[in-house]
């Protein structure tokens, strides 16, 4: 969806506007004027769609969570096994690390710049809620010894490949998270020998 796409609705091409700009540049270093701007709307469609810069925000969090949770849940449901759908999680973020416009995590880069009790804090810990529970499903699902402990290491490999590939970018680090993935998930669903 572009910005300046004049079959969207003002409301549509605000949003499309404020993705663009939030995630190429910073929430806070993008202003209210340059965004009607891009959108190609009037400042009063702005204040007619959202209550303002947080309203704003808060959307803009909201499409990219849902969007990525979209395209996890497609990615996991071509696959059977739980622990193929583990794997799937992974598979995705290497292929997100390897599209040209991918800066990092939406999420983690607004948090950076945020202050306690912003929208920019509500969304990520509304997304962060969603990644705990997505691996928690899963290993639970797997019937792993300790599906909590799996769950919180798998979380932490996400974080860190997501990370790894941020400071580095290097696509790598999502399979070599997935390699990682693979030897915990082995490690907790070995059967004892009797």
């Amino acid at each position: 969806m572009a910005a300046h796409d004049k079959g969207l609705s003002p409301r549509e091409r605000l949003l499309a506007a404020a993705d663009e700009l939030f995630y190429d540049e910073g929430i806070h270093t993008v202003g209210i004027d340059r965004i009607i701007e891009k959108a190609g709307v009037a400042k009063g469609s702005l204040y007619y769609n959202f209550s303002g810069k947080d309203d704003l925000v808060r959307e803009y969090l909201k499409g990219r969570h849902a969007r990525w949770a979209a395209r996890i849940e497609a990615a996991i449901a071509t696959k059977d096994e739980p622990r193929e759908k583990v794997l799937a999680v992974f598979d995705e973020l290497g292929a997100i690390f390897e599209e040209p416009d991918y800066r990092g995590c939406a999420f983690s880069r607004a948090i950076a710049e945020a202050q306690p009790g912003s929208t920019e804090r509500e969304q990520a810990s509304s997304y962060r809620t969603w990644v705990h529970g997505l691996f928690q499903h899963l290993t639970e699902s797997m019937g792993a010894k300790d599906a909590a402990k799996l769950a919180e290491s798998l979380v932490v490999l996400y974080d860190g490949a997501r990370m790894s590939y941020q400071m580095d970018q290097d696509p790598r680090s999502a399979r070599f998270a997935r390699d990682i993935a693979e030897q915990l998930m082995d490690a907790a669903t070995v059967q004892p020998v009797r």
